[in-house]
Parts: C-alpha cells; sequence; structure tokens
C-alpha cells in the first residue's frame, strides 16, 4: 500500500453505529458517543462518525431522553457491512432478551459478516449490561467479557445457557474495566509500558513493543494479516465489552487509541477532563 493510500484510509472517519433499544441508559449511548466523535486524526479531522438505529424513529431511554434515530433496525441490517464499529449499549435489558428482538439479530449478523469476510477490521462494542445481548447472542462462547458490577452472576448465567444450547466454549466473566478479545498488537512483556492495558492476563506474550493504532490500523490491511485474523474467534472480531456508565469512556478511549492513536487518546481524555483508567487485554495477537 501506498503512503497516499495509508495516508486516505488513516483520515478517512471510522464509521461506527450505535444500537438503541427501548429503555436504554442514556450514558452508556452519550458517554462513548462523546469520546469518540470528539476524536481526532493527526490532521485535525474527525476520527469518527456516528450513525444510530432503533425500533422507531424516536426512541426514549431510560431516563426519559428521546433520540431520533438515523434508521430503524431493518436499513441497518442492510447497511451493516458500511460500518467498522456496532455499539451496543446497556440499560432494561429485560424487554430484549424475553422477546429474543433487537439488537440481538444485528449482533449476530455482525459477528457472521467478519467471519465471512475477515479482510476488514471491526469491532463489537458493548457498554454495562449490553454484553448481556452479547451473550444471549451467542458471539461470547470462547472469549473473556464484563459487565456492570451488578450483573457479573447474571451475565455467568446467561453464557453458561448459550454455550450448552450451542455446544460451544464457556465465556470467562472477569472483573474489569473493560476487556477486549483480538486486539491488534502484542501485549509484550513489561506491561507497565503498555498505554493499552492495566496488567497481563493471561500469561505468555511474546516480547516486542506494542505499536500505536494507528500502525495497526494500516497494517491490518496486510495479506498475511487476512490469514492470520481468519483463524482467530469470530474471524479476528474485535469484542469490547465494558462494565457500568464511566467504563465505557474508558472503553471507548481504548478503541480511540488502537484504531487512531494513543496521542489521540490522550487528548481526547484530556480535553473531556477525565482521567483514563485501562482495562485488560487478553488477546493480542500483532496482525
Amino acid at each position: 500500500m501506498s503512503a497516499i493510500a495509508e495516508s486516505e484510509v488513516s483520515s478517512k472517519p471510522i464509521q461506527v453505529l450505535f444500537t438503541l433499544h427501548a429503555g436504554f441508559d442514556t450514558l452508556d449511548f452519550t458517554g462513548p458517543l462523546e469520546m469518540l466523535v470528539s476524536a481526532k486524526n493527526e490532521n485535525g479531522s474527525p476520527a469518527f462518525e456516528a450513525t444510530t438505529c432503533a425500533p422507531t424513529q424516536g426512541i426514549t431511554s431510560g431516563q426519559g431522553v428521546t433520540v431520533k434515530a438515523d434508521m430503524d433496525f431493518a436499513t441497518a441490517h442492510t447497511k451493516l457491512s458500511d460500518f467498522d464499529i456496532l455499539v451496543i449499549p446497556g440499560g432494561s435489558t429485560d424487554e430484549v432478551l424475553k422477546t429474543k428482538s433487537e439488537p440481538l439479530g444485528l449482533i449476530r449478523k455482525w459477528a457472521d459478516l467478519q467471519k465471512r469476510d475477515p479482510s476488514r477490521e471491526r469491532t463489537l462494542f458493548s457498554i454495562c449490561t449490553g454484553s448481556l445481548f452479547l451473550a444471549q447472542a451467542g458471539v461470547l462462547q470462547g472469549l473473556a467479557a464484563t459487565t456492570h458490577p451488578a450483573y457479573y452472576t447474571r451475565l455467568e448465567k446467561i453464557c453458561q445457557e448459550a454455550a450448552a444450547k450451542d455446544m460451544g466454549a464457556r465465556t470467562d466473566v472477569m472483573e474489569e474495566r473493560y476487556v477486549v478479545n483480538n486486539a491488534r498488537f502484542d501485549l509484550g512483556e513489561r506491561l507497565e509500558e503498555n498505554p493499552f492495558v492495566l496488567d497481563k492476563k493471561p500469561d505468555g506474550r511474546r516480547k516486542s513493543i506494542a505499536r500505536k493504532g494507528s500502525d495497526a490500523w494500516k497494517a491490518s490491511r496486510r495479506r498475511e494479516s487476512l490469514v492470520r485474523r481468519g483463524t482467530l474467534p469470530l474471524g479476528g472480531l474485535r469484542v469490547v465489552t465494558a462494565g457500568g456508565v464511566t467504563a465505557g469512556l474508558d472503553a471507548a478511549l481504548y478503541l480511540v487509541a488502537a484504531l487512531v492513536s494513543f496521542d489521540a487518546a490522550v487528548k481526547d481524555a484530556e480535553f473531556q477532563q477525565y482521567t483514563w483508567q485501562k482495562g485488560v487485554t487478553v488477546e493480542g495477537i500483532d496482525v
């Protein structure tokens, strides 16, 4: 890839789709939204562009805030391949889990899209109890995940039921700010020097220096990367689950660092007057 092509790729806004269900938590949505759309590329252009989808054009949060969605879920299904990140806020999950309604279908289709076409780097990102939707959709099998502390047990239960139904692998529920699966950099030996992670889980990572996310974003298009990514769970889909509310801000900053640059994430946090608290990366293959 030429330097010009790389520059065009890195400066083009990363497309983000937020799903909004009835009773979604306002801050689960607006917190990560603010962090992502405030992030800038090195040339000052917006690093992310956000779109919303919901069952109806006007969708109301659990706190009574009504948002005008850009598209309905049916349209989102037809446009899903246009996006790089699918974001699943939590809040008022009972009805969706009971009726097995959207965004469960979008989550499954997103995972299937990556498995069919690992040539594009995609991310699935849930906040708070949004991870219960991922568990119900069956995409957390064989991965690690987290949620709001009050829902650890429920997340474990749903994951166990999904694994038993499909005879799939278990899910490791972790008590962390956020958990990242299928990252795009190697963790390295000195985790205290790695800007992306808090500590080392699990052990046995190769010795290397973690690269800035902008490099990972460009390198992810290398031919050899596509082969390796295809062997990862879910076709190498990056799966990020965050804990409650403010943990979603932390995970959003992780994505800024991983997909734009670490410096961009630091500047973003400073602009928001927010102290970034790191989570953990459980799979950091340098692809």
